[in-house]
């Protein structure tokens, strides 16, 4: 199926308005029409492929809020019509020893990112959020409650995670003290 996106070409060109093929529906997938999606600055650093890695053409974008059009067979957490969010990963192995500790981050077979990364289906590269829609594996979706401004909740999906996370797991509590390195969406949503 061909979407709408916002596609970086090469590196030294502006994303401009192209169409690219989303994969088929798994059995676990979840099928999303995109409504917001943040701008992150590792987006523009992929876009210019600053980090080497760049793979175009690419879709940016990892900070997403949408609405459920579709699911899989085996998709139970979700249904049409649910607003959802999906941040920088949309798949993994699911079944090394990282992946059963929820730490996908770091999955012995390579996690698979929201975009510039290799669907584990196809073998095609992922895109990410500055499109019309993406597909995600269901345990890589998150439920957006109904009562949030869904502008807001998607630069959560990235900065807001990258500051939550390490507070969860090191039990910091109120009246800790802890420093948070980075500008923007990091360092506001630390503060």
């Amino acid at each position: 199926m061909k979407i709408n996106a916002l596609i970086a070409s090469q590196a030294d060109q502006p994303l401009r308005a192209g169409q690219v093929e989303l994969r088929e529906l798994q059995a676990d997938d979840v099928k999303i029409e995109i409504l917001y999606c943040g701008v992150c600055h590792s987006d523009l650093h992929m876009a210019r492929n600053e980090w080497g890695v760049s793979r175009y053409p690419l879709v940016p974008g990892h900070e997403i809020v949408g609405r459920v059009v579709a699911v899989g067979g085996n998709v139970t957490k979700f249904s049409a019509g649910d607003t959802v969010g999906v941040g920088v990963m949309v798949d993994s192995c699911g079944e090394c020893h990282f992946c059963q500790q929820q730490e996908e981050q770091y999955c012995e077979a390579g996690f698979t990112p929201t975009y510039n990364g290799t669907d584990k289906y196809t073998g095609n590269t992922t895109f990410g959020g500055y499109a019309q829609h993406v597909i995600a594996d269901q345990h890589f979706v998150v439920t957006v409650p109904d009562n949030l401004a869904l502008n807001a909740v998607a630069p959560l999906l990235c900065a807001g995670v990258t500051v939550w996370s390490p507070l969860q797991h090191f039990k910091v509590k109120a009246g800790d003290r802890v420093g948070v390195v980075g500008l923007g969406g990091t360092g506001s949503y630390g503060g």
